[in-house]
């Protein structure tokens, strides 16, 4: 295994920590640039304990390195203020190696300014780091030179209106209007006027004269959601003002010039409608010239704990809350969930958590009450792939991606919670097995910190390389 020492060359780190003392973490390197930012040379903060260092940090620093430890995995994303009226800093805590010893008390903590997020993260307002997503921001780039009509395809709440708006502040168009229309927001009576205008004593109720949403969005970008469900009697209109840039207010036959790009966007398969004869074939074959496909949240698990990141730092601002991180279990359970509300219900959720939490800390356990209300739907929702190898303890349902009702090491150790356990060969060799050789992850099925699970290998004279079942 490799040691600490092995990867600082490959990394510049802040700050390491050394825990010589179980529960008392000291600094034991510091970069010159936290030096510089702090105000004290280097040479003044090693040796010294971190509450001693950074007495106000929130959330504490002491903490989070314990739980890098003690879950024996990373934590990123985490926002943290070192000090009081200092910018906030958001704070990478990596457990890069251990000591030679092979305890786990040493972490390199890499941090980073607020709001310095590298673009493949965050996109106009998009954020990702999976390559699905990855994807997505390449093609818009690519197609907001064009002036060609794009047709967003995906679920609901997956974010399409944020592609459509992310095109318009890349194109050439972007000091030009933006606007948006759901058409199944509005009457089928009230879409054409709404979409083209109308003049006054067109129909009843028209006292003045409107200008539609093409006029409006004149010499800028339209985004036409829900467009598969358009009444044919629009379509056939829209079809007109996109070959020929002009459009006609209901009540007139003047016809008016507008510059817009369009951009449309469905959740429901538009070769579907054309096939079924609920949209036009020559309005489809019209639009559908470029297209990009948003993946739902399901296929991008590993965008989940940033966009919590983002959610939870937007609404604990927005109420004043002291929510300032989730736990590693927290977001390991929201990426067991199958997410059929997409983004918007991960939004929604993390809302709900950031108004009834008062600790800064949110745990798995505050998705309890929204838990058991998901599994009262749970029958009618489809499974969709199984369940994650390090699942959430909190018993969870459909449409988690699986049945979860104790932690993972539950029936390898038997016991009761906080009983001492005495692990024999067998039980460590299977829980080795279990987690393809990853000791961290057998600790984590057999109840106990990885450092306790060394112990019991020095104490049975058992080595790593020994370990797999014959």
């Amino acid at each position: 295994m490799m040691s600490l020492n092995d990867y600082l060359p490959v990394i510049t780190p802040d700050l390491v920590l050394d825990q010589p003392v179980l529960g008392s973490w000291q600094v034991q390197a510091v970069s010159e640039r936290l030096a510089t930012s702090l105000g004290r040379p280097v040479d003044q903060l090693r040796g010294r304990k971190v509450a001693a260092v950074f007495p106000d940090a929130v959330p504490s620093l002491a903490d989070l390195a314990t739980e890098v430890v003690e879950q024996g995995q990373d934590l990123s994303g985490i926002r943290i203020q070192l000090v009081p009226r200092q910018a906030d800093v958001l704070a990478d805590l990596q457990v890069v190696g251990l000591t030679d010893d092979h305890q786990g008390r040493q972490v390199v903590v890499i941090l980073r300014p607020l709001g310095d997020v590298p673009e493949a993260e965050s996109f106009h307002r998009l954020v990702g780091v999976s390559a699905v997503m990855r994807e997505v921001f390449r093609k818009v780039r690519l197609y907001a030179a064009s002036d060609a009509t794009v047709i967003i395809t995906g679920e609901t709440g997956a974010g399409k209106e944020l592609v459509a708006h992310a095109l318009h502040l890349e194109s050439h168009r972007r000091n030009k209007p933006f606007a948006a229309l759901n058409c199944t927001a509005i009457s089928e009576q009230l879409l054409e006027s709404e979409l083209f205008g109308h003049e006054r004593g067109a129909f009843t109720g028209a006292v003045r004269d409107h200008r539609g949403y093409f006029e409006r969005a004149d010499g800028g970008s339209l985004f036409l959601d829900e467009l598969g469900d358009m009444p044919m009697s629009t379509q056939s209109k829209l079809l007109r003002v996109l070959e020929d840039g002009q459009v006609v207010r209901v009540g007139s036959e003047v016809p008016r010039k507008v510059d817009v790009r369009v951009i449309g966007a469905t959740n429901v398969a538009l070769e579907k409608a054309v096939a079924n004869k609920e949209f036009r074939a020559d309005l489809y074959h019209r639009l559908a010239v470029l297209r990009i496909h948003l993946p739902p949240l399901r296929e991008r698990a590993e965008d989940i704990p940033l966009l919590a990141e983002r959610f939870l730092a937007q609404f604990s601002h927005q109420y004043g809350k002291p929510a300032r991180r989730l736990t590693f279990e927290a977001v390991r359970l929201l990426q067991s969930y199958l997410w059929p509300g997409n983004v918007r219900e991960l939004r929604n959720v993390i809302e709900r958590v950031v108004v009834e939490s008062e600790t800064e800390a949110i745990g798995a356990r505050a998705f309890a009450e929204w838990i058991r209300e998901r599994r009262q739907f749970a029958a009618d929702l489809p499974v969709a792939r199984p369940a994650p190898s390090s699942a959430s303890p909190l018993p969870v349902a459909l449409p988690w991606s699986g049945w979860v009702d104790t932690p993972p090491h539950a029936s390898v150790v038997p016991g009761a919670r906080g009983q001492k356990k005495e692990l024999s060969e067998e039980v460590i060799r299977r829980a080795y097995a279990a987690a393809d050789g990853n000791l961290s992850a057998a600790a984590r099925r057999l109840g106990i910190h990885r450092a306790t699970l060394y112990r019991h290998l020095q104490r049975l004279g058992l080595k790593r390389g020994e370990l797999y079942l014959d």
